[in-house]
């Protein structure tokens, strides 16, 4: 304050002649700002015993063992040995505290993988590497001169590594592994009938000429008649020699493929080898006399069916889902595959080229199925929609996906081809029109079966009057194409049924397949008819069945002991005996043992007589008559 009051009172612009300030002796004399030094003396003393210390430092090791190190040092005092006195106690000298390893010290180091594979190649090729503690080689220095210090990438695997892939293969070989990728699995087939051509020069496959359908309607099976075993692992799919059914084609878990015989019998007629992975898909020709393959070996395999011979092989590097032959007579040469990559590839069968690709899908490709007189095509996919194409289009021009919808990985088309229904992974079968709307038909619903998490197949009756489907249960399902209700549920395997075929003539039989069982089942219907009447004793001599157990060249049972029939009543009786059935032109009727009277649909039998003549007529004429005992 006493500063303050030295300045003039005056302003700047006000010239003042400057007179020397008086002050009283009362007031505080000025206080002045003592000045400072930039460079203060310091206290060296410290900074002495510091540099001292650092200088001492460079020759003091440093303990390996030591975790906290109070200065910087440098690259050479790290890793400089350690020099003194060994531990008089330990063997190799080394104390228990520097110690890391039970045969010492290790250090750690990073170090590439490339550059590590070319030192560890070249020392088991030249037999010399790099040091990695310095700049030296170690190993065999002549050949090191001799190559002049060269190293590389291995090219071709030391005796050593030869013999150890040769025993991982063999090992391999024998617990049934599949082939190494790049190895192509030779294309061959065996087969297992007496001959392939008869006495009148017919082909094995060639249908029988008496095949024809014996009724319009279906009608649900009751039980079991006969299983195939043959495939070592699951059975992936199957499907019927188209129109006639005389012959039944599987594709198995164990690479292999197999075609069986349905009516004589029952044996596999012939396997086709060629996948080095699993079969996942098959489907024939229109007829019959070819089919298609699809494997997890990325390949699609065009087969012969007579001769077992690849005709052609397509890939394209990705997995085949599903594959089909477009059904038009004139386009039996188009090729369709779903592939993992989510397209849908086509090729011609005739040049082996790709002709089209549509690529919409957003997931796997599961189904590919022919609609409006094979003009368009739906798929089906992992993305959980519905996709119309245009067949040779790659453009969608129905797109299906709501939030509600689950993955549908099977789909089939109702045999008077105005519907599709479709596998939905949330345990229904839903219904899709197959008109220029595509749309859901909301009062038809199929649902009480459990198959979240596979992919059961959907199939229909022939007729269309059923709806059938596996379960992740074992259970084959029946529903009622117009109520939509149960009509019947069988146990037919222990695991899942992943899929059921019904036979194309034999209207009251179907097949049903299951993949982790490696069996093929075929079930049949016994008929019923609803009244009856007590039996009396009756005799005829017009007619006679032996009375002996017997099986004809048929898969069927033909005769068990004797048979009582009526033709008033139309009624059959069956003494003793174990399960039957009989088989004329005219009906196909199943018999149970026990003295048990048999229900028969009445239209199905136009004359008894013409019926007991059949059934004669099927065995062999050394077997001498007896009489038949008719009851009325």
């Amino acid at each position: 304050m006493d500063l303050l009051q030295t300045y003039a009172d005056k302003s700047d612009g006000e010239v003042q002649s400057h007179q020397p300030s008086t002050s009283s002796p009362d007031s505080s004399p000025p206080r002045l700002i003592p000045s400072k030094s930039a460079a203060p003396k310091v206290d060296d003393t410290m900074l002495a015993l510091t540099v001292a210390k650092a200088h001492q430092s460079h020759s003091k090791p440093i303990d390996p063992s030591q975790h906290v190190v109070a200065f910087n040092p440098t690259y050479d005092q790290l890793w400089a040995p350690i020099y003194g006195p060994a531990h008089p106690y330990a063997k190799d000298g080394i104390a228990q505290g520097m110690r890391n390893h039970k045969l010492g010290f290790v250090e750690d180091a990073a170090i590439d993988s490339f550059v590590f594979d070319e030192q560890y190649n070249t020392f088991h090729k030249y037999g010399y590497a790099a040091d990695p503690s310095g700049n030296n080689y170690i190993g065999d220095l002549d050949a090191l001169q001799k190559n002049d210090a060269i190293s590389g990438v291995q090219t071709e695997l030391t005796e050593e590594q030869k013999k150890y892939a040769e025993e991982y293969a063999k090992k391999k070989e024998e617990k049934g592994h599949s082939v190494e990728k790049g190895e192509h699995l030779v294309d061959k087939t065996t087969f297992h009938g007496k001959e392939e051509r008869d006495y009148q020069g017919r082909s094995w496959i060639a249908p029988p000429k008496d095949a024809k359908a014996t009724n319009d309607h279906c009608y649900i099976p009751k039980r079991l008649i006969h299983t195939w075993s043959g495939h070592t692992k699951g059975v992936s799919a199957i499907r019927f020699f188209p129109k006639y059914g005389h012959l039944i084609l599987s594709a198995g878990m164990d690479t292999k493929v197999k075609i069986w015989d349905v009516f004589n019998s029952g044996k596999c007629m012939r396997t086709y080898m060629g996948h080095s992975k699993a079969v996942r898909d098959i489907s024939f020709c229109n007829d019959g006399s070819k089919f298609l393959t699809a494997g997890y070996d990325k390949n699609i395999k065009y087969w012969d069916t007579e001769t077992g011979q690849v005709i052609s092989t397509f890939s394209t590097g990705k997995i085949p889902y599903v594959v089909k032959l477009n059904p038009d007579e004139d386009k039996q040469n188009i090729l369709l595959a779903g592939m993992s990559d989510k397209k849908i590839v086509q090729w011609d069968i005739n040049t082996g080229q790709t002709t089209q690709e549509y690529d919409q899908h957003l997931g796997a490709v599961n189904t590919i199925t022919f609609v409006d007189n094979n003009r368009r095509f739906v798929t089906s996919s992992d993305d959980k929609s519905l996709r119309v194409w245009e067949f040779g289009i790659p453009v969608v021009i129905k797109y299906i996906s709501e939030p509600h919808m689950h993955s549908m990985p099977a789909i089939s088309l109702h045999p008077n081809t105005n519907w599709l229904a479709a596998q939905s992974l949330d345990n229904q079968i839903l219904i899709y029109s197959t008109r220029e709307r595509f749309q859901l038909n909301k009062k038809k619903r199929f649902a009480g079966h459990i198959v979240a998490g596979y992919a059961c197949q959907v199939n229909f009756s022939p007729d269309g009057r059923f709806v059938m489907s596996g379960d992740g249960e074992g259970k084959c399902w029946f529903w009622d194409w117009k109520s939509c209700k149960v009509f019947r549920t069988l146990k037919c395997h222990e695991g899942v049924c992943i899929g059921c075929e019904w036979h194309p003539l034999e209207q009251r039989s179907f097949f049903r397949y299951c993949g982790l069982l490696r069996k093929l089942c075929f079930a049949e219907e016994t008929l019923y008819h609803e009244h009856y009447k007590d039996l009396n004793s009756y005799q005829d001599s017009q007619y006679s069945i032996p009375r002996q157990i017997m099986r004809s060249t048929s898969p069927l049972i033909i005769v068990v002991q004797f048979i009582c029939c009526s033709p008033e009543s139309k009624r059959i009786l069956l003494s003793s005996g174990p399960y039957m059935i009989v088989s004329c032109d005219n009906c196909r009727i199943s018999l149970t043992g026990g003295s048990q009277v048999i229900k028969f649909r009445k239209e199905r039998l136009k004359d008894w007589g013409e019926f007991v003549e059949n059934v004669v007529h099927l065995l062999p004429a050394s077997f001498r008559k007896n009489t038949i005992y008719v009851q009325q």
